[in-house]
């Protein structure tokens, strides 16, 4: 079980180290996305919930960029900010 504590602790360093807070929220939520798949797949293979729980976070985010259009946003600040000129 001390498996499932090993990425949100990490997750949770990265956010303070990167932002300089902690968010309990983001921490309980990858617990609770474990528990979710533990649910549905129905096994006790640790490394299987782990994998997907990454591969969930990664679709979301994928989808999430995708419709708040970071791209295009980034890039006009980017422009703005340092005067750049993508071709």
């Amino acid at each position: 079980m001390y498996l499932y504590t090993i990425t949100p602790l990490l997750g949770s360093l990265k956010n303070y180290v990167k932002y300089k807070r902690f968010n309990i929220l983001i921490f309980i939520r990858t617990i609770y996305i474990y528990f979710i798949i533990q649910l549905f797949v129905k096994g006790n293979n640790i490394w299987m919930t782990l994998m997907l729980e990454r591969w969930f976070f990664f679709v979301f985010k994928i989808i999430r960029s995708f419709i708040r259009n970071d791209y295009i946003r980034n890039r006009l600040k980017y422009e703005q900010k340092y005067s750049l000129i993508y071709r």
